[in-house]
């Protein structure tokens, strides 16, 4: 089953716990802090791999965990580091933040990669505070905390050559005939209810991809039959067949609407190279209207090719132009228009103090939550380490002026401190 969309949790792993510890040995005294780092957490990384076509992966499968680091040890022994979680996708992935709608990440080449969530780093050990006046630090760091994030994952299928129009005007057969796709074909609308790919060999050493895109109706930018979900597979085609139904009581009205309906999505599918084919030519009332479609179409700047691709009536034809154009088209890096991809600008020194009660205070910010979440306050050098790092940021400060007083309550993500002045 084709699947082009899905969402997943993810989470990179925490790093594990530096060690407060003294070396303890026989005929050995004063020892001296010898407690290890803890080892990073394992980062989160989406990668492309070529193989896959689909993300009918994650339709069952949607929560990702990378391991933890190892805490550390005595005798100035680290805590091994995690191993990556890599998480494969196929070549034309979107990342998206799933909550915030934030663009993280555009995969379309083959080994590409994408880092959506990093590992925290390991704590440090108390041998790292040790100095030539503080020779018996207990002081010590717990791993950084992990990152989360829910994100959402859209597939654009990479095309060279897509083939669009109306539903039931031939497109599956087109694809079916010039290929060695398979997709289904019956004599009804909505016959393709997902993208189909095949690949047409030019000659020996020369191949091109083609998508079969499901039909598009009127308001199918916003929604209608199939088009909303499959529009955005257009975008990574560098060349359109814009193949029409020679049966239709309107073709040019087909086509008309069929490009509105490409310009209300994206404006820039408009201007994408288009080969305009007639499709059933083996029809005689086909045939018939042929000669005053092809003038219509001239006054308007565009050839209308003949083409019949049940009775395979010059669909080579059709293949050797689509190529030609393609040969005279930037490649797709030339061709689309860059997403703004996001990154988080984080400022781990910014802070807001807020009152939550006549005695309770709350302090948020990214690096000082992180700091509590890394400090063993069960240890009086470590406590005193926060204290300070409280002081440089500005934060004891700011808790003054906005009036804290002795034995108020002071949060700081999980934690509940009393002040004490």
């Amino acid at each position: 089953m084709f699947i082009d969309q899905a969402e997943i949790y993810v989470r990179s792993g925490n790093g594990g716990n530096g060690m407060v510890h003294f070396h303890r040995e026989k005929f050995v005294s004063r020892g001296g802090p010898d407690g290890g780092d803890g080892g990073k957490g394992g980062d989160v990384i989406i990668e492309v791999r070529h193989t896959m076509n689909t993300l009918a992966e994650y339709r069952h499968k949607m929560r990702f965990l990378a391991p933890d680091g190892k805490n550390g040890g005595p005798n100035n022994m680290s805590g091994r580091s995690s191993e990556n979680l890599i998480i494969p996708v196929p070549p034309g992935t979107v990342i998206f933040d799933a909550l915030t709608g934030d663009l993280l990440g555009d995969l379309t080449e083959p080994g590409m990669r994408l880092l959506v969530c990093k590992g925290g780093r390991g704590g440090r050990g108390n041998q790292h505070f040790a100095t030539p006046t503080h020779q018996a630090p207990r002081t010590g760091e717990k791993g950084e905390p992990c990152e989360e994030k829910q994100l959402r994952l859209e597939l654009k299928l990479i095309a060279d050559i897509g083939i669009i129009g109306v539903p039931n005007a031939g497109k599956s057969t087109l694809l079916s005939v010039l290929t060695n796709a398979k997709p289904r074909i019956a004599d009804y609308p909505f016959t393709t209810i997902e993208p189909n790919l095949g690949v047409a060999r030019i000659d020996q050493d020369t191949t091109v991809v083609l998508a079969d895109i499901p039909g598009l109706i009127e308001g199918a930018s916003q929604g209608a039959g199939l088009g909303h979900d499959f529009l955005r597979h257009i975008q990574r085609t560098r060349v359109l067949i814009h193949l029409l139904d020679g049966l239709s009581s309107d073709p040019l009205a087909d086509f008309s609407q069929t490009n509105g309906e490409l310009s209300l999505f994206d404006p820039h599918l408009s201007e994408k190279p288009q080969i305009i084919a007639l499709n059933k030519m083996d029809q005689p009332e086909v045939q018939e209207i042929y000669p005053d479609l092809k003038k219509e179409f001239k006054k308007r700047g565009h050839d209308l090719l003949p083409v019949s691709a049940m009775a395979r009536t010059d669909i080579q034809d059709l293949l050797f132009k689509a190529f030609n154009k393609l040969a005279d088209t930037p490649g797709l890096a030339d061709t689309e228009i860059p997403l703004p991809v996001y990154r988080p600008k984080e400022d781990p020194k910014q802070f807001v103090i807020t009152r939550e009660g006549s005695n309770d205070w709350r302090v948020a910010g990214a690096g000082i939550e992180r700091s509590a979440k890394m400090t063993y306050f069960e240890h009086a050098g470590s406590l005193r380490r926060f204290q300070k790092m409280m002081e440089m940021l500005g934060i004891e400060a700011a808790l003054r002026e906005a009036g804290v007083k002795d034995g108020d309550t002071v949060s700081i993500g999980d934690y509940e401190l009393e002040w004490q002045d």
